[in-house]
């Protein structure tokens, strides 16, 4: 049954029409910036996108919103209830599960892989993504620290020449992704995401395989065993 319309969050405001790059198709770009929007949950789970809006705030036909809120239905992140709504959805925990259990198999065997190989470049390569992380959580920046801890795992996929599966990984972690940005603001979460990065760097640089998969595990844990803290802490935002 489609939510009240009273009930939903209000659609806050979007970016502006000139962040539409040209010569580039609207719809996939559309996509990208209203899935970046509820991954940092800008818009919230219940938030109520209007198309009309979304037309007129992109300054676009009703063909590219309609594709980009149809993208946005396949990953989970929207509900269409035609002729009613489109409303971000809730945060589906056994969705969560899933993408949770596809990124553990492959990135241990990915920083297996990189911890034997040894490769010094791809170690100067991750601690600069460390020193980024270090700043950026110094500084509470919570949305950039969010942006370079996806950048740091996703330069582990390229390294390992498995950029097709981070992007399969991508487009089934909207849900996990939230529950990492709910999670995020925790005292001392940030510090654990940072602490446990450099423990995984330092066992590939030093080949050992084992403890790079371990120090890996134990970092991809830490959101899913506080669900019922977050959920209690953002009643509503959570399902199943």
């Amino acid at each position: 049954m489609p939510p009240s319309r009273t009930a939903s969050a209000p659609q806050p405001a979007l970016p502006a029409t000139d962040r539409l790059e040209r010569g580039r198709q609207a719809a996939p770009q559309v996509f990208e910036q209203l899935r970046e929007m509820i991954i940092s949950l800008a818009l919230a789970p219940g938030t109520v996108l209007n198309r009309v809006t979304l037309q007129q705030e992109f300054g676009l036909s009703s063909t590219p919103i309609r594709d980009a809120l149809l993208r946005l239905q396949e990953d989970g992140l929207v509900d269409i209830f035609p002729q009613h709504a489109t409303v971000v959805s809730p945060i589906d925990l056994r969705l969560a599960q899933q993408a949770h259990f596809l990124r553990r198999s492959l990135e241990l065997e990915i920083v297996r892989d990189l911890a034997l190989a040894r490769d010094p470049r791809l170690v100067a390569r991750l601690q600069g993504f460390l020193a980024q992380q270090q700043a950026l959580m110094e500084a509470a920046d919570f949305e950039a620290f969010s942006l370079t801890d996806q950048a740091f795992h996703q330069h582990l996929y390229e390294a390992a020449r498995m950029t097709d599966l981070w992007s399969l990984v991508r487009s089934r972690s909207g849900h996990i992704d939230r529950l990492r940005r709910l999670h995020l603001p925790t005292p001392g979460k940030a510090q654990d995401i940072v602490q446990h990065h450099r423990l995984i760097v330092q066992a590939i640089a030093e080949g050992r395989p084992e403890d790079a998969q371990e120090h890996l595990r134990h970092h991809l844990s830490g959101t899913l065993s506080y669900v019922d803290e977050i959920r209690a802490k953002y009643p509503g935002y959570v399902r199943g």
